[in-house]
């Protein structure tokens, strides 16, 4: 069997810059473990695999894979499948609509711009998970939870940026993932996003923790628009906005490559 697949850099201008995704257009769904070998395989953080809704024209069904497990949400690879849609599919109608396990997102497109309507996660003050600081090699005194994803704010942009975490004793604290942000020097703020017990150490531009990070820093600057960074080493803009309990999330795509994956009939 041969699948055609396409790898995006999403939110990113130019090659070699934000977040990677793989993402392969269906007919129908494939076998479960399948597509979580493709994933492993292809050793992206996400490959996204969609399937058009033969009942509704510019609806979708979407699923995200790490090399290591299905999640319930995928930022960067909604927005690569988003291209995917509009530049190989042809789609001129917008906005369209992927079905997920987080519940219908909706993808818009302006120009070059595709702006991600996902669902806003707020995050609590919790206590730290013991280990955390240490793994981190920071303070986790400013600690809080959206969903399954920790948040640990920092004075500074600097400080995020010199962190060196200690991945093997990240995945003995986090099941998911957790987030280090502070203000921005020249944005509003900054991020990276360590996820090392679901296959990816660091995320180069995360949506999911954006849907964490706008509402947090909605609350504490006082506005609901905001620009954003992820300081990973490849590194990517977001735009960001509130909107009650939705967040959006703008930001361009590049294609990197295009190709066709051979695969088992059966695995």
């Amino acid at each position: 069997m041969r699948l055609e697949y396409h790898q995006v850099d999403a939110f990113a201008e130019r090659p070699f810059a934000g977040n990677p995704a793989a993402v392969v257009s269906l007919t129908e769904w494939l076998d479960d473990e399948l597509m979580q070998r493709i994933a492993a395989e292809l050793n992206l953080s996400e490959t996204a695999f969609f399937v058009p809704d033969s009942d509704a024209p510019g609806r979708f069904h979407i699923r995200w894979f790490t090399p290591a497990t299905e999640v319930p949400l995928c930022g960067h690879a909604t927005l690569a499948s988003a291209a995917v849609v509009s530049e190989v599919l042809q789609c001129a109608d917008w906005p369209i609509t992927f079905d997920s396990a987080s519940g219908p997102l909706q993808v818009d497109r302006a120009g070059a711009t595709f702006t991600l309507d996902l669902p806003a996660n707020p995050p609590k003050a919790v206590a730290a998970p013991d280990g955390l600081a240490e793994a981190l090699g920071c303070s986790t005194s400013d600690c809080l939870l959206g969903s399954d994803i920790f948040l640990v704010a920092l004075e500074s942009e600097q400080q995020v940026c010199q962190l060196k975490p200690d991945f093997n004793a990240l995945s003995c604290h986090i099941e998911h993932g957790v987030i280090v942000t502070a203000v921005g020097d020249t944005y509003d703020f900054v991020s990276r996003f360590f996820a090392p017990s679901i296959g990816i150490d660091e995320d180069p531009v995360t949506g999911a923790a954006h849907c964490v990070l706008t509402p947090y820093w909605a609350d504490r600057l006082g506005k609901s628009a905001l620009r954003a960074r992820q300081i990973s080493a490849r590194g990517g803009d977001v735009a960001c906005e509130l909107r009650y309990d939705r967040v959006a999330l703008s930001g361009a795509a590049v294609f990197f490559s295009h190709g066709n994956l051979t695969v088992p009939d059966e695995t």
